[in-house]
């Protein structure tokens, strides 16, 4: 927690002095020299390599505090004594079991004796050519959490299952009636004809990547084969994602919050009003804030590159505040109007005339359908000359946003 802290207050002194560099040229009645600029990108730029640090560290203290908790459980249910590790527990948990099953396969293609039995259990089907898994519910878990920790929008967004089909469909309420008749006792008001309804559908579509991993690597090292697969999977999958959640077109992928399109967030929900053609301007965020319905605001979140966030950090309102505050507690986000800012790597960051350059929104009302048949493939022969083993893997997914009135997207003149 002390290094948190640490790190939160080393981030809150870069932007400060960034921040007295402009003063300084604002107060002059001058531009930033060149010299001047080269100092602000690099203070600017190193406190968002913080912010990640910062985001890491509280990952890690979460994971910390969650493996306390799992050890305290095992304490009281009898199953590990107390002050030993882990291989002083009294009994192994089926999950457990089953981790260590999956474990012996990565490694080598082959299931240790004492442990056949949970491998077993847990094959659901067995390919004689290829020899994949189904992997095993806690596998699976760690996979998505890893993905989850990568990405953005997965955490915001709602998240649905899709195991009965291959689509989700769901109605919508596309314009709704017009307003009722001022009418007498006995009459029933005019017929409406507006009321109608359509239906968004997201299917899954298939996502997979391949790495090598060395034999020697998995025959020695210390940290478990399960965990250098799932580390690396999760990454990729998690940056793939990303990029379409937030740029993809919607054919065979998903479709992403800075695609303009009738099926998820159309040009009326564009607001250039009060920005520049080259840069994002006070009133123009307040045109964004402004052009959501307070309804939303509670769940809303803005997100930008650090691009972005580099202009926004130097706006100030009527009454010469920064409009954007950084976060300086453990667990605070960074604040804009009101609402926490997310930093994306993945958001547009080319400032030009119409260009997108950041989106204000409710991201629940961005629909996630996920197929749960994740699989994972062994590959023993194929980089056989090269002493690897490669490992396929795969899942289904598909998003889309699903009500364009929850997000404004922030846009250029």
């Amino acid at each position: 927690m002390k290094r948190l802290q640490a790190l939160l207050e080393r981030r809150a002194k870069l932007i400060k002095e960034a921040r007295e560099l402009s003063e300084k040229a604002t107060a002059e009645n001058r531009d930033l020299s060149t010299e001047e600029k080269t100092q602000f990108d690099k203070l600017m730029d190193d406190a968002a390599t913080l912010r990640a640090d910062v985001d890491r560290e509280k990952r890690l203290l979460d994971e910390e505090r969650a493996a306390a908790e799992r050890i305290a459980q095992d304490i009281d249910e009898g199953r590990r004594q107390p002050g030993g590790d882990e291989g002083e527990s009294r009994e192994l948990t089926a999950e457990q079991r089953m981790d260590r099953a999956l474990e012996g396969y990565l490694r080598s293609g082959n299931v240790p004796a004492e442990h056949r039995e949970e491998f077993r259990a847990l094959q659901a089907e067995v390919d004689t050519q290829g020899g994949f898994i189904v992997v095993p519910e806690q596998f699976l878990s760690r996979l998505i959490q890893n993905i989850d920790d990568a990405v953005y929008i997965r955490q915001f967004a709602t998240v649905i299952p899709v195991t009965g089909a291959d689509s989700l469909g769901v109605p919508s309420l596309d314009t709704d009636p017009a307003d009722a008749d001022w009418t007498s006792e006995i009459a029933t008001g005019n017929e409406d004809s507006d009321m109608s309804f359509g239906k968004r559908s997201l299917t899954p579509r298939p996502l997979a990547k391949r790495i090598k991993v060395s034999n020697k690597l998995l025959r020695v090292s210390a940290m478990p084969a399960e965990s250098l697969v799932r580390g690396r999977l999760g990454y990729k999958f998690g940056v793939t994602q990303e990029k379409a959640f937030l740029t993809g077109g919607g054919a065979n992928q998903p479709l992403g919050v800075f695609v303009a399109s009738t099926d998820g967030i159309d040009t009326s929900r564009d607001i250039s009003e009060g920005n520049t053609t080259t840069s994002i301007q006070t009133n123009g965020l307040i045109a964004a804030k402004y052009a959501i319905k307070a309804g939303y605001w509670m769940n809303s979140r803005w997100m930008f590159h650090r691009d972005g966030v580099k202009q926004i950090a130097l706006l100030k309102d009527g009454e010469g505040q920064y409009m954007w505050r950084e976060s300086v507690r453990a667990g605070e986000p960074d604040m804009l109007l009101g609402r926490p800012v997310a930093m994306s790597e993945f958001c547009p960051n080319t400032f030009t005339s119409g260009s997108y350059v950041g989106i204000l929104g409710d991201f629940s009302n961005y629909w996630i359908a996920d197929s749960l048949q994740m699989q994972l493939q062994r590959l023993a022969e194929l980089y056989a000359e090269t002493n690897q083993v490669g490992f396929i893997g795969r899942l289904e997914t598909d998003g889309m946003p699903v009500l364009a009135e929850a997000f404004a997207r922030v846009t250029l003149a």
